[in-house]
């Protein structure tokens, strides 16, 4: 198992989902002699949930830890599903991971933490951290497939003095065999899902929570081709599910006001070469000199593409691809690296 127990003065709060990756991750500052507390946050009622807390508890107790679930429900529900729909009303697709690291996992947890007098959260995010003149500085994990830091543009330097991230050099095939190694109880845990809250397909959650509102779908000469039964069960880009007959067709676009549907069976009008972000955080506290070449990736599975981010008059900016990209969502998050290291991001509009 290691050598668990050597004394370290600083004490650390450590986020235990019951996965793999944070089980590691307190085992090994525990194995390092950090003084440990755990703290499961329990977001949602389900049997996914109550299995989780279960185990989490029980890594606890292996690794001979105080351990406590932290009842954030009502918080949750109002910061981040409630605040889901609303975006999916407005024909958008949100991205609830990002902003539930800010509002819950960096922002309740860390509170709690500081009451306990920690000196700092950890959590099994793959992502690593470093520091220059002063300010902390977020870069990519080493493991490229399973790097998390496109869901942590919006921390900022407050939240990030107050973190460390042990999995960041790992990747996870090492961090599997260390739950063999540790014999942690989370050894054969299969990988968590995207969006915890979410225990089936993204539409059959919505159709269970938003009602249809049915409306055209048209072409884009404006020739009515079918009816759709709520834009909030569509996304840009979507080819699947249409249920339109002489296809295959994508969805192109989205007319609120009006309740419109747009598709295209050309599949090159879902590409382009620019867009507009809003709600830009900069990682550093401070906008970096612009214009600024980066690369930026619009969606999690992305790798980071070419572009050029420039400042529009207003508080919005503008990215600018090398050469045009498929299906920009409104809604999801435009995230800029330079190199390995995350500058910031914005959600797409």
């Amino acid at each position: 198992m290691g050598k668990f127990g050597r004394k370290n003065t600083q004490k650390i709060a450590v986020a235990m989902s019951g996965g793999v990756d944070s089980s590691v991750a307190a085992a090994l500052l525990k194995r390092d002699g950090f003084d440990i507390v755990g703290f499961f946050l329990k977001l949602v009622d389900s049997s996914n949930f109550k299995k989780a807390e279960n185990r989490a508890k029980k890594t606890a107790e292996f690794l001979k830890i105080p351990f406590m679930t932290l009842d954030l429900r009502k918080e949750f529900k109002k910061r981040i599903i409630n605040p889901f729909f609303e975006e999916y009303k407005k024909g958008l697709t949100p991205n609830p991971c990002v902003v539930c690291n800010k509002e819950i996992k960096f922002g309740f947890l860390p509170e709690k933490a500081l009451k306990l007098k920690a000196d700092y959260l950890a959590t099994g995010h793959y992502v690593r951290l470093g520091g220059k003149n002063g300010k902390r500085q977020l870069f990519r994990a080493g493991d490229t497939e399973k790097d998390q830091s496109y869901f942590l543009w919006q921390l900022n330097q407050r939240q990030l003095k107050k973190v460390i991230f042990p999995l960041g050099n790992y990747n996870k095939k090492e961090v599997r065999n260390l739950t063999k190694k540790f014999k942690l109880p989370a050894f054969n845990t299969p990988e968590s899902q995207e969006v915890c809250f979410i225990q089936t397909a993204i539409n059959d959650f919505l159709k269970k929570h938003l009602k249809s509102k049915p409306g055209d779908i048209i072409n884009t000469q404006g020739k009515v081709l079918g009816r759709h039964q709520g834009l909030w069960f569509y996304t840009i880009g979507q080819r699947r599910g249409i249920k339109l007959s002489g296809g295959p067709f994508y969805v192109l676009d989205k007319y609120l006001k009006k309740n419109i549907l747009i598709v295209t069976k050309n599949k090159k009008e879902l590409f382009k070469k620019e867009l507009i972000a809003k709600k830009v955080n900069w990682i550093s506290g401070k906008e970096p000199k612009l214009p600024l070449k980066a690369g930026v990736k619009i969606r999690y599975r992305h790798r980071a593409i070419p572009a050029r981010v420039y400042k529009k008059p207003n508080a919005e900016y503008k990215i600018q691809f090398d050469r045009p990209q498929q299906a920009i969502t409104p809604g999801q998050s435009a995230v800029i690296y330079k190199n390995k290291e995350l500058l910031g991001g914005g959600i797409i509009c």
